[in-house]
């Protein structure tokens, strides 16, 4: 996310059985519902974990969502509970995303463990959330619930209206650079790093790099096909990185930094194909392979959006016209 959901949406009306409720809250998703059952929940990172299941803190100013001003809902990470609308979001200057009110019955509040400050669950789920603060006055609710953006997942207005969206996967070396163009690339929804084309299920970034899995290092792009198109981000993909270069690019040596298109459509292929011949045709010699995609796998959360977080750019990716 962090973390958009890549999945075709329909109209689902969600109210909670757990509480006499007033107002229903109505959005969008085929396969999101809200998982009571906990052997369904969302697998959790070990950086989830630490902070859902035992009660952590994500760095100040680091969060997916302090500056989100889109519209939409925000849902519990773990068992996809509706929480707090966008309209009630707002900037305190905390640095978390902070809300003045909640979705009603969704979330709950206890008494924290250190004796004063009082701690905000959900309601479903009992993942940590954060805390909530009362007499501020930052708003007229006089109320802010300081959350931490690891424990939320956020499905944006456009998401709930249906919006179509395509994706594609390239790897062209270290994801980290891979993704920093791809993310501020026009009609990019959201992008995910991960490993694909190995043949061990869930890999971790270890294993991927002994050389043993089989795995690119690649990065998962979700589009708008209104705004942009898949041959404008294969074009992109040829010209943020050296094509030429064989199980490497730049300093970074061994068969997960290959250059490789894993298309998910005859479509994709067409072009993914017909972009490289040009390119050899003008002389170029790519190296790089075009492969039915299989399982993606995403990566750790601390490799997600590096260069949006850590700053600088990337080390062995650079924008050479070619086209």
């Amino acid at each position: 996310m962090k973390n958009l959901f890549s999945f075709t949406l329909v109209l689902l009306t969600i109210g909670f059985s757990a509480c006499s409720q007033t107002k229903e809250q109505t959005f969008t998703t085929s396969n999101l519902e809200i998982m009571h059952d906990s052997s369904q929940w969302n697998k959790l990172t070990p950086e989830e974990e630490r902070v859902i299941v035992y009660k952590g803190t994500e760095m100040i100013w680091k969060g997916e969502y302090v500056d989100n001003h889109e519209e939409g809902v925000y849902l519990c990470k773990r068992c996809n509970t509706p929480l707090f609308n966008s309209s009630d979001k707002f900037d305190s200057g905390s640095g978390w995303p902070a809300f003045d009110d909640a979705i009603e019955g969704s979330v709950k509040e206890i008494p924290d463990a250190d004796g004063y400050r009082t701690e905000i669950v959900c309601a479903n789920c009992g993942g940590h959330l954060g805390h909530v603060f009362k007499g501020e006055h930052f708003t007229a609710k006089n109320t802010r619930h300081c959350v931490n953006s690891i424990s939320l997942n956020f499905v944006s207005e456009d998401m709930e209206n249906n919006v179509k969206t395509d994706t594609a996967i390239f790897a062209s070396g270290c994801f980290w650079g891979t993704e920093y163009f791809f993310e501020k690339a026009e009609g990019v929804i959201s992008t995910q790093v991960g490993y694909i084309g190995g043949h061990k299920d869930n890999p971790t970034y270890k294993e991927v790099c002994s050389h043993t899995t089989g795995h690119a290092e690649a990065v998962r792009v979700v589009y708008d096909p209104t705004k942009t198109d898949y041959e404008t981000l294969c074009k992109l993909f040829f010209e943020t990185h050296d094509p030429t270069q064989v199980d490497r690019q730049g300093p970074d040596i061994g068969t997960q930094y290959r250059t490789e298109i894993f298309y998910l459509n005859d479509d994709q292929k067409a072009i993914a194909e017909k972009l490289k011949q040009q390119l050899i045709d003008g002389g170029l010699k790519v190296a790089t392979n075009i492969t039915k995609a299989t399982t993606f796998w995403e990566g750790e959360d601390y490799h997600e959006h590096y260069y949006s977080n850590k700053g600088g750019t990337p080390y062995c990716h650079g924008y050479t016209k070619r086209f």
